[in-house]
């Protein structure tokens, strides 16, 4: 008598009987790389974290200064200047502000691009750490 996928009961109890599930991970190993993965994304998401705050406060002491220098200069515009001089002053405050403008801009996103690298840095060691670990636990349970 053989069932509906052509096999018979003895060859399905023999077949059962050789079957073989795969060995039982190591829990303990696998709930601590579970830890240090979530140790790595928090040291990741704190680096992210300063790295956002520095990035505000820098942005806040380059608008200070820049409504200072600001002030300055429309202090400095009140003269009783000549309009050729007025104008030649004008043109060189509007240079001197946007050469100052580049280099925040650079410094700015300098800090973020350090920032991001610090952090995805710190992902790409664990995962590489991962990696090896899921090795080394394979490699365990194929020995068993």
């Amino acid at each position: 008598m053989s069932d509906r996928f052509g096999m018979k009961p003895d060859e399905m109890m023999k077949m059962l009987a050789e079957f073989r599930l795969p060995a039982m991970p190591d829990l303990e190993g696998l709930a601590q790389a579970q830890r240090r993965n979530l140790e790595a994304l928090s040291a990741a998401n704190r680096v992210a974290l300063e790295g956002a705050q520095a990035v505000a406060r820098r942005h806040m002491e380059i608008m200070q200064a820049s409504m200072a220098e600001m002030t300055d200069a429309m202090r400095a515009m009140a003269g009783n200047e000549s309009p050729q001089a007025r104008a030649a002053r004008q043109a060189e405050l509007l240079k001197a502000a946007y050469e100052k403008a580049v280099a925040n801009m650079k410094e700015v996103a300098d800090l973020i691009q350090n920032s991001n690298a610090e952090a995805l840095g710190l992902l790409n060691k664990r995962f590489a750490e991962a990696m090896d670990e899921v090795k080394s636990l394979v490699a365990k349970g194929a020995g068993k």
